[in-house]
């Protein structure tokens, strides 16, 4: 007898249509680009930069952000280690599916825990997951605070809110790492100039 649990009896459906014949139609590469860190880091900031960037130069993207997908995908979701395990390991299927696509695939969330993000890495095939980490210090996090949330969980009203009392990973070995010079953030422009530039250099952008 099988149950809804039971995913045993099931075979995957190859396509006529593969990968490759996607992005030579697109004319780039699909992959995930997975920013992280403090929330007021800056993530949906580039995100949305990085797509406009990437959308005046024809070429397609698209955001999953962290906030947007709980009201709807990961709705029925948490904070809870278990439950934040579980909403990273959704949005890295989903961004898969969008890099085999053919997509440039802009996932914008905290994903705290470092074995989450190299999870996600390692359901993407050759070297497709590319990790932004947006290293920006908690007290510049936590002065910015735009949806006051730091002031909530600094009064107990919010609890295990990451980098107050919960824990972040810093990446050990991210691809691109986005940080202050002398003490200024960069424009929005400018860091998304700065992940289009290794786009450009790893060849994502067209398709030969």
């Amino acid at each position: 007898m099988s149950t809804l649990s039971n995913s045993t009896n099931i075979f995957w459906q190859e396509s006529p249509v593969g990968k490759l014949d996607r992005q030579k139609l697109l004319n780039q590469k699909g992959c995930v680009l997975w920013i992280t860190g403090l929330s007021g880091s800056g993530k949906s900031t580039l995100a949305c930069s990085l797509s406009k960037e990437l959308h005046s130069r024809g070429k397609l993207s698209y955001i999953l952000d962290g906030d947007n997908l709980r009201h709807g995908l990961n709705k029925n979701l948490g904070f809870k280690p278990e439950d934040r395990t579980e909403n990273i390991r959704r949005v890295g299927e989903v961004a898969k599916l969008f890099a085999d696509a053919g997509l440039i695939c802009i996932a914008s969330l905290i994903s705290p825990y470092r074995k989450d993000r190299d999870a996600c890495r390692a359901m993407l095939p050759d070297a497709n997951f590319i990790e932004v980490f947006m290293n920006m210090p908690l007290e510049l996090c936590e002065a910015r605070d735009t949806k006051g949330l730091y002031k909530l969980a600094r009064s107990g009203k919010i609890k295990g809110f990451t980098g107050i009392d919960d824990p972040y990973e810093p990446p050990l070995s991210c691809e691109i790492e986005i940080q202050q010079k002398d003490g200024v953030c960069a424009a929005p422009g400018a860091m998304a100039g700065q992940v289009v530039s290794y786009l450009e250099e790893k060849g994502y952008l067209q398709c030969q």
